[in-house]
């Protein structure tokens, strides 16, 4: 099964009653997704424009974002393998999301990796390399995160949300900047990470700088 088709596990609108009535959990369904979607076109075909989902569930709004990042790539850098992993590697790295429920987040993270790699493999088959897939992974459960949006912390641990920003610099190299989400959310005032220069708005100092990296490097360092 490719990745425009059903996954009839996450386009199910509702997992139980009781997650409903305990979580409210009801899940977007595809048609709606997707009218949204359209609504900001331009801004989803834009690889490097990033998205936040504030309450991503297993990520129905999070996948079709990612699916039409991945289509222009395919259409831009299809024929450079070393091209299309950075700007797939990109892609990933500019979706974000906040899930309360543990088991939807992995799913989420589950989902987009998914997307990656099936669209990987059918244009590269054994050409794909492990550290793509690895760097993918590494930025998956950097960037789709277990916490609570409202009070900005991991719902069992309160330790504070903390997101990455991921840009290229040059070349290959990417650079990353953490930032606390509540900080984020109070200066810029809505659920949005950066603004369209990369950088959080009117916040001067990441909670931690990290050096440059190549884009098949992430996840090696200890520190990353």
């Amino acid at each position: 099964m490719n990745d425009t088709s059903k996954n009839k596990k996450a386009d199910k609108l509702v997992k139980s009653k009781k997650r409903v009535q305990d979580h409210g959990e009801v899940f977007t369904p595809e048609w709606l997704v997707n009218d949204m979607l359209d609504l900001v076109k331009n801004e989803t075909e834009r690889i490097d424009s990033r998205f936040l989902e504030p309450a991503c569930g297993n990520g129905n709004f999070l996948a079709e974002v990612f699916r039409r990042k991945l289509n222009v790539v395919d259409q831009r850098y299809g024929k450079s393998q070393n091209e299309w992993e950075l700007y797939a590697v990109i892609a990933v790295s500019s979706i974000y999301g906040v899930e309360i429920l543990e088991d939807n987040a992995r799913e989420c993270r589950e989902r987009l990796f998914n997307i990656f790699n099936e669209r990987y493999s059918t244009l590269f088959n054994g050409n794909c390399k492990d550290e793509c897939r690895k760097s993918v992974k590494f930025l998956l459960n950097r960037n789709i995160l277990w916490g609570d949006a409202l009070d900005f912390t991991n719902p069992v641990t309160k330790k504070p949300i903390v997101f990455s920003e991921w840009s290229v610099v040059s070349g290959n190299m990417l650079k990353r900047r953490d930032f606390m989400f509540k900080f984020l959310v109070e200066k810029t005032h809505q659920f949005s990470l950066f603004n369209d220069e990369g950088s959080p708005a009117a916040i001067d100092e990441p909670v931690k700088d990290f050096p440059l990296v190549h884009f098949l490097k992430l996840g090696e360092n200890e520190q990353y």
